[in-house]
């Protein structure tokens, strides 16, 4: 039986597991936390949040697998096995309304094959955007809201917990996340203490009723209880013997 622990340590510096965000987190980071370049860093981390993708997953993604040559976002965003932990499968995630517009606000470079290009005026202008450099856009714009134990593995995390708790069953919800196995999966998924306590409440209905009118317990004889009519004793007498000789 696998166990989710409750009240796993908040991430910091690198220790710990990512923060699942709420909503009004996510909110206050794509409102007003990226800010370095809103379009392209809140596309970003849009994809790591609707398709449960990992950081450096998004970042290696090729514009032509979610850009059609029409300049629209495609349907399904492709994220191709070469760049999945582990090489094991290509994955084809829908992409939703809340996704999709974000992508469409932003215009990557058209000189570069990836999606999230890296800088133009340094060394990595032919390559993509570099996971470190996701993850310091990511901690300035935490900085700048005043949020703490967020990771870019936190969009994972949530994604995958939110979900979860959605009913979605979990071998749906590996097929979108990539694990190997639900083992994997289920290091992901939290439990909140309210969630506990939801569960253990249900076990109520499963509460005998007390009867209206109990019976009273009744002695051996039964002679002596309380609702025994006596009245229909009689009174034998016992056999003739030469100890007990019969009444003159």
């Amino acid at each position: 039986m696998k166990i989710i622990k409750l009240g796993v340590a908040m991430k910091i510096d690198r220790h710990g597991q990512a923060k699942i965000l709420t909503v009004a987190e996510i909110q206050l980071l794509f409102n007003e936390g990226f800010t370095v370049d809103p379009p392209r860093d809140r596309a970003l981390f849009a994809v790591c949040l609707y398709t449960a993708c990992r950081i450096s997953e998004a970042v290696t993604l090729n514009r032509r697998d979610v850009i059609d040559g029409k300049g629209n976002v495609r349907p399904e965003i492709i994220i191709r096995k070469g760049n999945t932990k582990g090489k094991l499968a290509t994955r084809t995630i829908p992409v939703i309304a809340d996704l999709r517009s974000k992508l469409t606000a932003y215009t990557p470079r058209k000189n570069s094959i990836y999606l999230f290009p890296g800088n133009a005026t340094n060394s990595r202008a032919e390559s993509h955007l570099h996971r470190d450099s996701a993850l310091w856009l990511l901690r300035q714009a935490c900085a700048r809201v005043g949020l703490e134990g967020v990771s870019t593995h936190s969009f994972r995390r949530t994604a995958l917990t939110q979900m979860s708790n959605a009913g979605i069953p979990l071998r749906v919800i590996q097929e979108i996340s990539g694990h190997r196995t639900l083992d994997e999966l289920y290091k992901y998924l939290e439990v909140k203490p309210e969630q506990v306590l939801g569960a253990v409440a249900s076990l109520s209905m499963l509460a005998p009723l007390e009867p209206k009118n109990s019976p009273q317990p009744q002695t051996s004889s039964g002679f002596d209880a309380p609702d025994f009519d006596k009245s229909v004793l009689v009174e034998v007498n016992p056999p003739a013997t030469a100890l007990n000789p019969p009444p003159a």
